[in-house]
């Protein structure tokens, strides 16, 4: 069992199910009649609640943290902007009573740090894409020192046991700690400390392999994965899920192979540190590798981005030398 006493991780577990209920109250509330019209500020609300509220939490646990987030609040200072942040401040009231429009966006700007050699980093909702559909989204948090993560949780509210997509279900909470394992309860049972151990699929066969690809293309090589697949000899069919619930599922040993390739439209396209850290340490922890496209590990130590890294492979572990083999043979 991971130390559940470690005051970090009883926040980073804390947070991260507290963001996850916001979101999914969000999303409740207000996604299904916004899409409807065509109206994307239900995920908007959601991502600044979602961030000003763990920042918040991490404020009082530890005054001195350092947090990279994704969001800035300037958007909610706009002119006209004013229906947005009056509701992100409504939302994240419901969790802290004293919430008033300028310290909300104060929470939410305390994300605009760089990495430093100790320093959290935080997605509110990696996917959102998926949210707006009512698909799949995750909260995904991770504490980073020397470059390298030490926690991470992802809360996945329509993901149940890991790997099943269920809109309106139990969700999924997964938490990794450096040394200690990968473990995933329900989002209802983080406070009863009712968590199970995870790891990845012994699949070593590359024609037995399940690539998780994401239904959104705007940041890979759609053909380009077409082609990897084929030099690997894939015969099963693909699992599509949206965000690092991904990592999710590969840990729990339900897909074997993540691929993020460079996009044709964006080729100096370069990985957010909060869109993969804190699932690289829940797939390693569960028995997985994650490097980048040339094997190299992962950077968690400069800026806001991965500068050193080209795009990421996440694979079972058994896996990941084959899948390298077949970036290099047609060329990604």
């Amino acid at each position: 069992m991971f130390n559940i006493n470690n005051p970090e991780v009883k926040f980073a577990i804390n947070a991260v199910r507290q963001a996850a209920e916001l979101v999914k109250t969000v999303q409740t509330e207000t996604a299904k009649n916004a899409l409807t019209k065509g109206d994307k500020s239900p995920v908007t609300v959601a991502d600044f609640a979602s961030q000003a509220l763990v920042s918040h939490m991490l404020m009082q646990e530890f005054p001195d943290a350092v947090l990279v987030g994704e969001e800035a609040s300037d958007a909610l200072k706009e002119e006209g902007a004013e229906h947005l942040l009056e509701a992100v401040t409504n939302y994240t009231a419901r969790y802290i009573p004293e919430s008033e429009p300028d310290t909300v966006c104060e929470w939410i700007d305390r994300g605009a740090a760089d990495a430093t050699k100790r320093f959290w980093t935080l997605d509110p909702i990696d996917g959102t894409k998926g949210f707006i559909r009512g698909d799949q989204y995750a909260v995904a948090l991770a504490l980073v020192e020397d470059g390298e993560v030490q926690i991470g949780v992802l809360g996945c509210p329509n993901l149940t046991n890991g790997y099943i997509s269920e809109p309106g279900g139990t969700g999924t909470l997964v938490i990794a700690v450096r040394g200690q394992g990968t473990w995933l309860t329900g989002m209802a049972n983080a406070e009863k400390n009712d968590w199970q151990r995870i790891q990845t699929s012994p699949r070593a066969n590359p024609s037995e392999a399940r690539l998780m690809r994401s239904f959104e293309s705007g940041h890979t090589d759609v053909s380009k994965i077409d082609e990897i697949s084929s030099a690997l000899g894939v015969e099963v069919e693909p699992v599509r899920m949206d965000s690092q619930a991904k990592y999710a599922v590969l840990a729990v040993g339900k897909g074997e192979v993540i691929l993020r390739l460079l996009s044709p439209k964006m080729p100096n396209y370069q990985e957010k540190i909060w869109d993969q850290a804190a699932g690289s340490i829940v797939l390693e922890e569960a028995g997985g590798c994650i490097s980048d496209l040339d094997g190299k590990p992962l950077d968690f130590s400069v800026e806001r981005k991965l500068i050193n890294n080209r795009g990421v492979l996440a694979t079972n572990g058994l896996l990941h030398e084959a899948a390298l083999k077949a970036l290099r043979d047609v060329g990604a």
